[in-house]
């Protein structure tokens, strides 16, 4: 368990320390953020702002995890590494996608089709070889099989896996971008999920089917729970301290870099936990974001009226004269209560099965 302090903290201090140096290298070379001419007028003086930002909490938390494993003499594991390689690979599309905003000073960065294939080629290694490195009880990273709670129904193949697997990697990742608006929204509200992940692992470990004296129907058939734990510990921290910084007003933005990065790291923490359909409860806000985005562009081509002032639905409360602060803390007020009724199903699921 003092692997999950350690890297929390671990990761906590490096962004702490380390993001304002990357503020300063970021301002030093002119790398500021490109802001919409059709956004909210409270938007334009965050024009210049430092941007890619994610480059400070995704090596916190590679570094933090690395520090947690020397520290502690205990080896990586499979699921815990992929989930890193996911997040890290995410991150790297959207470093090239900030990257060309910068250089080419405009809001679109690589094309559509480049940085889609980007996050294909990312999330189909990470599908493949999520279903290799059976351990010697045979258990894979990911199952076959749909989880909520935990696994359930019969096997939908490698296929079908994969193609599900990149749906939700696909739409976590874009779920956090679209939510990465204001200042400290997403930030704040993945700190609150990777927090949901630190109890769930932890959970999981305590009642894996690995261990004989806890095997039986109410135990989790889960590769690596304690490690995917410390994951979403190094996560967590690693996130907090860049909230310092990232918070109203902000002095950096974690751009996709940061966003597609983070989205990575959520589907790949539910997929390797057997939580798969659960996270859309326990990042319902990064849900309900992306589904007013849906019913924005829906609405507008089936009856050219628009439902809302502007989508995301952040922007919506922002044109209703609602501060920027204000709605952060709301939206994190409804992040909060979505963890906590996903944490709570999540026992039930325990309890109902006991």
């Amino acid at each position: 368990m003092n692997q999950i302090l350690f890297a929390g903290v671990i990761g906590l201090f490096l962004t702490l320390i380390g993001t304002p140096l990357l503020i300063k290298f970021l301002a030093r070379k002119g790398y500021g953020q490109f802001i919409r001419d059709d956004g909210p007028r409270g938007h334009a003086g965050k024009k210049g702002t430092p941007t890619m930002g994610g480059i400070a909490f995704i090596l916190a938390t590679l570094i933090a995890y690395a520090v947690t494993k020397v520290i502690t003499s205990k080896e990586p594991t499979t699921s815990g590494l992929l989930v890193l390689f996911l997040t890290a690979g995410m991150g790297l599309v959207g470093f090239l996608d900030d990257y060309i905003k910068i250089v080419k000073q405009r809001s679109l960065g690589l094309r559509a089709k480049a940085k889609m294939a980007g996050q294909l080629i990312v999330g189909i290694a990470f599908a493949v070889l999520a279903l290799q490195f059976a351990d010697t009880r045979g258990q894979t990273p990911a199952s076959t099989r749909l989880s909520f709670t935990q696994d359930f129904g019969w096997s939908v193949g490698p296929v079908i896996f994969v193609i599900w697997a990149l749906f939700m990697i696909l739409a976590m990742s874009n779920g956090v971008n679209l939510t990465d608006g204001l200042d400290g929204l997403a930030t704040g509200a993945s700190v609150m999920v990777f927090g949901a992940y630190v109890f769930i692992g932890t959970w999981q470990h305590g009642q894996s089917c690995a261990n004989p004296l806890t095997a039986g129907a109410s135990c989790y058939e889960v590769r690596d729970p304690l490690d995917l734990a410390v994951v979403a510990s190094a996560l967590m921290g690693s996130c907090f301290g860049f909230l310092w910084w990232n918070t109203s007003p902000a002095k950096i933005f974690m751009g996709d870099t940061g966003s597609l990065a983070l989205g990575g790291a959520l589907a790949g923490l539910a997929i390797c936990s057997r939580t798969e359909l659960l996270l859309a409860l326990l990042g319902g806000l990064f849900v309900l974001i992306t589904m007013s985005v849906v019913i924005q562009v829906g609405s507008f081509r089936l009856t050219g009226k628009r439902v809302f002032r502007m989508a995301p639905l952040q922007h919506h409360f922002e044109l209703k004269g609602w501060s920027e602060v204000l709605v952060v803390v709301r939206f994190w007020i409804i992040q909060g209560l979505c963890v906590a009724v996903g944490l709570g199903i999540f026992y039930a699921g325990w309890l109902a099965i006991k």
